[in-house]
């Protein structure tokens, strides 16, 4: 086994499950020891201009992104074959995810400019938080140059390259990390800093994304009983 194929065999067989592992369990240890830190920390008491058109760009676009890529590079098969091809598929892909990336990028656009331009609001960001929405922006930026790289291969043979890729991953596949050396750069290095992202979110303000997908239990709560106590007339 040569260097190459050793660096290709960490970074897309092993690297992703150290990045797991310590998203997992570097949320569970963060929940435990530093609840109170467990948050977002809004700067709307700074300054609201922009805020608001800028997180909801960015969140809107974000979840399309992120619901998109979950379920479709983990759907099984049998899922989606009876409804398009993988060239149907990939189509989808592309326009959808184009687009929500775009919204998202701007949206994000605008509170990164908000963030570092404003002195107050910079002065209380910390280094970590500021570093990992670059992050975004970049992978934001990376996703979007993946469509015209897509665009010239239409058939659908590189996206099922890539989505049994994630599949293998999540599944514990040894041999899937040797899937990625035909595959552009571009996606490679959109692979590996979605997984830093990942590495990096227990320690910043990301970490309360998970409070995000909890919420979801909200749909499904029992209703609440309310009973007032009425004053009793008076004569």
């Amino acid at each position: 086994m040569n260097a190459a194929t050793s660096m290709q065999l960490f970074l897309f067989g092993i690297y992703p499950y150290i990045c797991l592992s310590v998203l997992l369990l570097g949320s569970l240890v963060r929940f435990d020891r530093e609840p109170y830190t467990w948050k977002s920390d809004s700067s709307q008491m700074l300054r609201a201009g922009h805020l608001r058109m800028g997180s909801n760009l960015f969140h809107y676009g974000i979840l399309v992104v992120v619901l998109g890529h979950f379920f479709g590079f983990l759907a099984p098969h049998w899922a989606i074959d009876w409804a398009m091809d993988p060239a149907r598929h990939q189509l989808l892909a592309m326009v959808g995810g184009g687009l929500a990336g775009v919204v998202a990028i701007i949206g994000l656009s605008i509170l990164i400019h908000r963030r570092l331009a404003d002195p107050r609001i910079r002065r209380n960001g910390r280094k970590w938080d500021i570093a990992v929405v670059l992050m975004l922006w970049l992978q934001l930026l990376l996703g979007l140059l993946t469509v015209p790289v897509s665009a010239q291969h239409m058939d659908g043979a590189e996206f099922e390259l890539l989505t049994t890729y994630v599949k293998g991953i999540v599944s514990f596949r040894s041999d899937v990390a040797g899937l990625l050396l035909q595959v552009p750069w571009v996606y490679r290095l959109h692979i590996l800093l979605g997984f830093t992202i990942f590495l990096i979110s227990p320690f910043t303000r990301m970490v309360h994304i998970w409070s995000g997908a909890g919420t979801l239990a909200y749909l499904f709560r029992p209703y609440q009983l309310v009973r007032t106590r009425k004053r009793a007339m008076r004569p």
